[in-house]
């Protein structure tokens, strides 16, 4: 007799235990519409839960609910291999406030509450008629019974279709060890963690300087992951392998600078050099601008020839005055001076020039010693679909009037004086979808110089105008927090504010998408035509302008 009441009450036992126990499958609308791809399922084994989406069995993040800790644990598997974790009480979540609306979801009775998350409305509907607790959402009323049900803005509901009780898994539930915890880290670090894990980073340059007169010998030439310095130190160089293009894709260049010494806004350039023809920029560098092809008898390695691509220019941007290193000399109460200048530009359109074996640059003009440092990187974000717009087929360089060689010897822009920028090209093949890829900054630091005068820029296609702009900022004194060394004038403005010709101390100047017509096969002339201002002494202004074609073929 005791031996039966002894298994009865086992038999009790475990079947008290398996109706702790379920699995609890949740579909999700928006606006009424089924998006299966959010199908959740909530794994709970007693005071043990775990939330994963369906369709997403090996996520990076696993999340977890520890109702005997009171706390959810975040894990993180990172690129490596480690992990890391974040554990937060339930305490510390918004708290929902309970409401007297009923409903009945698969036969249960559940209460209603709302909660308020980062000015999200969110109803939850929970019940307490199961021996369970969980939620679909971790963030979302954790602490509360089970819940059934979620509404997002009136917009996105979960709701769970189907509840099996009963025993999980333990490879459902797949509960963390201390090895596969990792450390457990505080919220700032894991969500940084978590935003990195998201896509790829591709250093190419880490705190190099850019200044004149820094002459150093350069490795043997041709080598990858070594970088090259050129035209006095003002110009850095590297080859580096990137990955091949998906599509979907986003490419994000980066670049980071500070000054290291100079105290001036200075034009900066992050360029790539395209090895098409028999001769390329690259030639220049090695060996002098001599060896570049000459425009108008003076220009050197500015247009595209059948023998020639001019560099590819990624970013333009240019340096504020002095940061990081005038921020304690120029002291002003309520003015906190930026650490560094950070420049960040999708550079998505130019992904089929950015693949394989390519020499990445950066240019900062300067004459000072110190000058400035930089860091540059490419970031790869993967896209959700492999149907969204790839990346443009063609990029073909035509012109960069920019003079990255400028301490070596290369001309400035200063050719529309006389005359307008002219290159003509052969497309091999019929293109559509036709852009011209365009970037203009004026300069000639004086009253009379264009940096600060309005100039008409014209573009002109096989002879026939197919776009004008007066290029102009009037952002500029967003950017006094970069610009710690600017001067300043009686009436209280500073250098770094006053509007400029496109550009900004302390700011990126981004392309201009210009739409040209389909273009067929065969020679193609492209005009760009500015008013340049006439010196004054030894004072002149000069453009800079770099363009290329985006396109893809026709079938």
């Amino acid at each position: 007799m005791k031996y039966l009441l002894l298994v009865a009450c086992l038999l009790s036992a475990v079947a008290s235990y398996a109706q702790r126990s379920a699995t609890i499958t949740y579909d999700v609308t928006y606006h009424g519409k089924a998006v299966p791809e959010g199908r959740l399922q909530l794994f709970i084994d007693g005071p043990r839960a775990h939330v994963q989406r369906v369709a997403d069995t090996q996520a990076k993040e696993q999340q977890y609910l520890d109702y005997a800790a009171q706390r959810t644990l975040q894990v993180l598997t990172l690129p490596n291999g480690g992990h890391v974790t974040q554990a937060k009480a339930f305490s510390a979540y918004e708290q929902p406030e309970l409401l007297p609306d009923t409903a009945t979801i698969l036969g249960y009775p559940c209460k209603k509450a709302k909660v308020i998350i980062r000015s999200n409305t969110v109803e939850v509907w929970y019940t307490n008629a199961l021996p369970l607790r969980g939620t679909p959402s971790i963030g979302v009323a954790p602490g509360l019974g089970l819940i059934l049900k979620t509404v997002r803005n009136g917009e996105q509901a979960v709701t769970a279709t189907r509840i099996k009780l009963g025993s999980v898994k333990s490879a459902d539930l797949a509960w963390p060890t201390p090895a596969t915890m990792g450390p457990v880290v505080d919220a700032a670090t894991y969500n940084r963690q978590v935003i990195d894990s998201r896509f790829t980073t591709i250093p190419v340059f880490r705190q190099e300087q850019l200044s004149f007169g820094n002459d150093q010998p350069n490795p043997a030439a041709g080598q990858a992951n070594v970088t090259y310095h050129y035209a006095g130190g003002t110009v850095i160089l590297k080859k580096i392998k990137l990955p091949e293009y998906k599509a979907g894709t986003q490419i994000l260049a980066e670049l980071s600078q500070y000054s290291n010494g100079d105290a001036y806004d200075r034009t900066g350039s992050v360029f790539m050099i395209p090895l098409d023809k028999q001769q390329s920029f690259l030639n220049g560098l090695q060996q002098s601008v001599k060896a570049l092809p000459v425009y108008k008898e003076k220009y050197q390695g500015v247009v595209a020839t059948e023998q020639y691509l001019p560099p590819l220019e990624l970013m333009r941007f240019f340096t504020p005055f002095g940061v990081r290193a005038y921020n304690a000399a120029s002291t002003i109460k309520g003015y906190s001076w930026a650490d560094s200048a950070v420049f960040r530009q999708d550079v998505t359109e130019l992904a089929p020039r950015l693949q394989g074996e390519v020499w990445l640059g950066v240019f900062i003009g300067n004459y000072d010693k110190g000058g400035h440092k930089v860091s540059l990187r490419l970031q790869y974000y993967p896209g959700g679909s492999a149907d969204k717009p790839t990346a443009a087929p063609a990029v073909l360089p035509l012109f960069n009037s920019t003079n990255l060689m400028e301490m070596a010897g290369q001309e400035y822009g200063t050719m529309f004086g006389q005359d307008s920028l002219t290159v003509t090209v052969n497309i091999p093949r019929a293109m559509k979808n036709v852009q011209l890829r365009y970037i203009t900054t004026g300069h000639g630091g004086w009253g009379g110089g264009d940096e600060f005068n309005q100039k008409l820029n014209e573009i002109f296609l096989d002879g026939k105008q197919v776009y004008q702009f007066i290029p102009w900022r009037t952002d500029c004194g967003t950017y006094r927090l970069l610009n710690p060394s600017s001067g300043n004038f009686g009436n209280g403005l500073s250098s770094s504010d006053l509007s400029r010709s496109n550009w900004c101390p302390g700011s990126l100047t981004p392309p201009v998408y210009i739409p040209l017509p389909d273009l067929p096969a065969g020679q193609h002339t492209f005009k760009v035509a500015i008013p340049l201002g006439k010196r004054e002494g030894t004072a002149f202004s000069a453009w800079n302008v770099s363009g290329c074609l985006l396109g893809t073929a026709k079938e």
